[in-house]
């Protein structure tokens, strides 16, 4: 008599379940919800496609305020609904359903904040104005990709785009070149990150504490220095030539999409060209390889030869390179002088962004733009004439913040040495 014992060949899988996303999907579809309900907006929403210069002009896109936005709150609550589906058979909820909630939210908010108003809402305008304002926080956040991917958490991004606006301004006035000025303010960001890297690698300090210092102590010097050296010389070291706008042709004559990314900065296509060039390195190279290993498993790295500290220390000096440049957008395009703590806490949002792109250089980006448009949303309102309170849209883009790190993020994996120092053993 014999007996057979079947083993099941296929591998078991245990997932995990996370029930944030779908969770706060839903309190932001009735917090959304509750706008319509409780001030309905008689009217229409105008909403105008064309900025001039197009190869055709778009027409002005017409809508019912309140009825667009509960629109955009069955279709929320639809996402939600799928969005719990999920949840419970353990799928991940995919990044689209995510964006597709945001866009339908967004939607809904303009056409109920525009209702009945005496003006359009510019379309262009908004979209290109929100890339304007993200593209320091997307230098930023790169650099803070970079840094962590290495295994080193970058917390002074306020610092390195601190430094590289007054450099910026500083050495784009001695020379009159916004070139020069592009140049030294990369070279500050460097210098900020080298002492970083010094700290935090050479030395084990915590990382954490290293930026939070860095931060405090950028702040400082560059306020003493505005007071001590450039306000009283004010024509010949804080009046910058700035970087115009380059309208590339054709592309920028493409309705809407020529507008907003073609008529912009050398800096802005710069920031094209370096999210490309490193999501592409990260994945694609020896670099980017070796810049993953060393975040996720130093010691592992080290017994294959990869030199743990040296890579550190490059990519920080890369990352601090980067955000120097996010840095001398505020004062070769947005503004061409340096006001003391001008950044006003872009640093940590751009930070905010890392997290929330789950320390991918697009998916970054992108969180970036989201924060960009929030901050630009404000300004946007204010001249049609919108109801939203004032001080709310002053306080958009740091609650687009919140709910984007707290919930929209979902479950999120940081590299696994990142903030902890490699001792060789």
């Amino acid at each position: 008599m014999s007996s057979t014992l079947t083993l099941d060949a296929q591998p078991r899988t245990v997932a995990v379940v996370s029930w944030k996303t779908p969770i706060i999907l839903a309190v932001m579809t009735v917090l959304f919800a509750l706008l319509p309900l409780l001030v309905p907006r008689p009217g229409d929403a105008t909403f105008r496609l064309s900025g001039g210069g197009e190869l055709f002009a778009l027409p002005n896109l017409v809508v019912p305020g309140t009825a667009t936005a509960w629109i955009a709150v069955a279709i929320a609550a639809a996402l939600t609904a799928v969005a719990f589906v999920l949840s419970a058979r353990r799928i991940r909820v995919p990044m689209w359903l995510t964006a597709v909630y945001i866009i339908a939210l967004v939607f809904g908010f303009l056409a109920w904040a525009a209702a009945g108003s005496s003006g359009t809402l510019p379309v262009v305008g908004l979209l290109g104005g929100a890339l304007a304002l993200a593209t320091p926080l997307i230098f930023g956040a790169l650099g803070g990709v970079i840094g962590e991917r290495a295994g080193v958490v970058n917390i002074a991004i306020e610092a390195q785009l601190l430094a590289g606006a007054f450099t910026a301004a500083l050495v784009g006035s001695l020379t009159n070149s916004p070139w020069a000025g592009l140049i030294a303010a990369m070279a500050a960001g460097v210098l900020v990150s080298l002492v970083l890297a010094v700290f935090a690698i050479t030395y084990y300090v915590n990382q954490v504490i290293v930026g939070v210092v860095l931060n405090v102590l950028v702040i400082g010097l560059t306020t003493f220095l505005f007071r001590q050296v450039l306000a009283p010389n004010q024509e010949t070291l804080n009046t910058v030539t700035p970087f115009k706008a380059i309208p590339i042709p054709l592309l920028s004559e493409i309705p809407i999409l020529g507008p907003i990314l073609f008529r912009q900065t050398i800096v802005v296509y710069l920031m094209y060209i370096v999210v490309f060039v490193v999501w592409f390195g990260m994945y694609r190279t020896r670099w980017g390889l070796r810049m993953r290993a060393v975040g996720e498993h130093p010691q592992a790295a080290d017994t294959v030869g990869i030199k743990v500290a040296r890579t550190r220390y490059m990519n920080v000096l890369i990352a601090g390179a980067i955000a120097g440049m996010g840095g001398a957008f505020y004062t070769l395009v947005s503004v061409p002088r340096f006001n003391p703590e001008m950044t006003a806490g872009a640093g940590f949002i751009a930070l905010a962004a890392v997290i929330f792109g789950k320390w991918d250089p697009i998916k970054a980006t992108l969180a970036a733009l989201l924060f960009g448009f929030a901050t630009n949303l404000q300004g946007v309102l204010s001249v049609i004439g919108s109801p939203v309170p004032s001080q709310f849209m002053l306080m958009l883009p740091y609650i687009v913040t919140i709910f984007a790190v707290a919930g929209l993020v979902g479950r999120s994996r940081p590299p696994a040495a990142s903030g902890i120092p490699y001792i060789k053993s």
